[in-house]
């Protein structure tokens, strides 16, 4: 009796093992763990070649369908390996990016089938090693993974990027193909070493991306260039951020589009940015507000920073027939970051005295300039109506900010000696009515030139 009970238990062997516990040990190990385990015994090696384990990891990091599964007609974990070994040094940004052209796509499709048919196929590592050896810089692995799923789009109208337009000015922004930014990339003084990303054929507009931590930028930050006016050094070249790597400044970008955060009008996408809280409704009539800041025409030396706004003016489709009348005049009130306000007065808008009736809609655009980083506009409009003519009331505007984005000021600048630049900071934010460009719904044409900066 007391010899039996000195024995040792019998060693547990992983032969032993149940097979179904096993496998859900398995199935929460990340593919590097799980593709260790084929070489640790035989085994852990069947056990880590079942199938469904693999699908959980295709779907994670390569989101491969089903349908494309059975298209492949290969084994889950087949199908792992080989993308894999393709795309492996990505797969740390692959999904998220996979995803973001996936949703663009099929949000774009109905809607803007003609910028959609712009894209161009994938390019493959040997190109993009090519452009490497070209430009002489090494490309960060979230820009290589977003060309190895589409290599930007041809030089076109509209641009993927979004647009703008005003009476006399028109940008939109193609995302540039690899061949076509390495045969932009920069080696002056004030942009070296920066690559484009984007370009606007009307107004010559690009967003870069720093490849290196040079002249005050950040390594992979993204930026609107914006020459310093009042510096003697032409390299003086000031920087609007636009984002602080690829992933970030696409995905953010693609966020807003899917989602309805930016307009779609007539096949183009409007980069103006709508605030919930930019609504008032005064009796039947609302009125909301979206704004977009213009880089192209705005600077930091001298402080000139140039916004637009689109107004929605609409009366509610129940009001009665008795409640239509029409715009006479506008009021705004406009304040910049300092607290200065400058009232502005005049009739219509845009040149026009819109009539107003139930269910009926007038948009327009226009814009105007402060001198500090930010600044709001408040104001109303006055309508009379027009069953009894002497009858006179006011809308609301309600209440919209405009800011400036994040920006560098130049290293050029920063090593001179600040004595030698004059810089005068009172110049007055400006309601340009005069120059506004109405617009209806789906009715925005494409002009060309450069608006003028009004003061």
């Amino acid at each position: 009796m007391a010899a039996s009970l000195d024995m040792e238990p019998p060693a547990l062997s992983l032969e032993l093992l149940p097979t179904d516990p096993l496998l859900l040990i398995l199935s929460f190990l990340d593919y590097r763990d799980l593709m260790s385990c084929c070489y640790l015994s035989r085994r852990l090696n069947q056990l880590s070649s079942h199938d469904p384990l693999w699908k959980r990891h295709c779907k994670k990091y390569w989101l491969i369908s089903e349908e494309e599964k059975s298209q492949r007609n290969q084994s889950w974990k087949a199908i792992f390996i080989s993308t894999y070994s393709d795309l492996g040094r990505y797969i740390r940004y692959y999904a998220t990016l996979k995803k973001a052209w996936d949703d663009l796509e099929k949000y774009l499709g109905q809607r803007c089938p003609r910028m959609i048919g712009s894209l161009k196929e994938s390019v493959q590592e040997e190109e993009l090693d090519a452009v490497e050896a070209q430009i002489g810089c090494k490309l960060p692995d979230d820009y290589r993974c977003s060309f190895r799923i589409h290599n930007g789009q041809k030089l076109v109208v509209p641009g993927l990027m979004g647009s703008m337009a005003l009476s006399n000015h028109y940008r939109s922004e193609d995302l540039l193909d690899i061949d076509t930014a390495a045969g932009g990339f920069q080696q002056r003084l004030g942009l070296k070493q920066c690559l484009p990303l984007t370009f606007c054929i009307h107004t010559g507009l690009s967003q870069y991306m720093a490849l290196e931590s040079v002249e005050g930028r950040n390594k992979y930050e993204i930026f609107y260039q914006c020459p310093d006016q009042m510096a003697r050094n032409p390299s003086a070249i000031d920087m609007f951020i636009t984002g602080t790597s690829y992933l970030e400044w696409f995905t953010s970008y693609v966020n807003k589009v899917v989602t309805g955060g930016y307009p779609i009008i007539r096949d183009q996408i409007f980069r103006y940015v709508h605030d919930k809280e930019c609504v008032a409704t005064t009796g039947d009539i609302t009125v909301s507000v979206s704004t977009s800041f213009l880089p192209e025409l705005s600077s930091v030396h001298p402080p000139h920073y140039f916004f637009t706004y689109r107004i929605r003016i609409e009366m509610s489709k129940d009001a009665l027939p008795e409640k239509a009348c029409q715009l006479d005049s506008r009021y705004w009130r406009i304040t910049n970051a300092k607290g200065d306000v400058e009232e502005v007065q005049g009739p219509g808008v845009v040149g026009e005295f819109p009539i107003i009736s139930p269910g009926r809609v007038y948009e327009y655009t226009s814009c105007t300039t402060f001198s500090t980083t930010s600044g709001y506009m408040e104001g109303y409009y006055t309508f009379h109506c027009l069953y009894y003519k002497d009858k006179f009331f006011n809308v609301t505007i309600p209440r919209f900010h405009m800011v400036c984005p994040t920006f560098k000021v130049s290293t050029a600048r920063m090593e001179t000696n600040h004595n030698e630049y004059a810089v005068d900071e009172d110049e007055d934010s400006t309601d340009t009515d005069e120059y506004e460009d109405r617009r209806r719904v789906l009715d925005i044409p494409a002009p060309s030139g450069r608006c003028p900066r009004h003061t």
